[in-house]
């Protein structure tokens, strides 16, 4: 996938260049890895738990507009998840960028860049996120009865699992393996 963007929202994946190590530490041997760790099976649930936040929002969102829940509870819930899980995606980012990146971009050079795209998606994500919680906001604030929050609310949660799923397979695709082949060292 050497031609095309690297930008978020426009690739379908990192450029080969960047998978060397991927192709070495395919997916599915991870777990079976002898360097696969408590600090990757940690990374990874929390990349799990960003999708199943997102995922609950989606389901919650979909009951909303079907008039399946009460808007109270779904406003609560908005509030309450739609937090966790831009507080925690901030947390993660800003821990990546300040600490992981830099260590582990040293570990091989081959794929440097890799982590210069990652960095580049956590800002783009910011934004993004931003606009989330903006329409997560207008949500809470709507009256009960009003839809059209509801479906731009839907809208933009269905829009950011699309853009975080593509960032959160091309982050395990990079550092999985880079852990697997160098170690954690310096990481902790």
């Amino acid at each position: 996938m050497d031609i095309g963007s690297t930008e978020l929202g426009e690739r379908d994946g990192l450029p080969d260049a960047l998978s060397v190590l991927l192709k070495e530490y395919p997916r599915d041997i991870w777990e079976t890895s002898p360097g696969f760790n408590g600090l990757i099976r940690f990374w990874l649930d929390r990349h799990m738990m960003f999708r199943r936040l997102l995922g609950m929002l989606t389901t919650e969102t979909e009951k909303r507009l079907d008039q399946n829940t009460d808007p109270m509870v779904f406003k609560e819930r908005v509030s309450r998840f739609g937090s966790l899980l831009v507080g925690e995606l901030h947390g993660h980012h800003n821990i990546e960028d300040a600490h992981y990146f830099p260590v582990l971009a040293k570990k091989d050079p081959r794929i440097t860049r890799g982590f210069d795209i990652l960095d580049r998606d956590h800002h783009a994500l910011d934004g993004i996120l931003n606009r989330y919680v903006e329409t997560a906001n207008a949500v809470i604030n709507a009256n009960a009865e009003s839809t059209r929050e509801i479906g731009m609310f839907l809208q933009e949660t269905r829009g950011l699992e699309l853009l975080l799923s593509r960032h959160l397979i091309d982050e395990e695709e990079l550092v999985v393996p880079i852990i697997l082949k160098h170690g954690a060292g310096g990481l902790s």
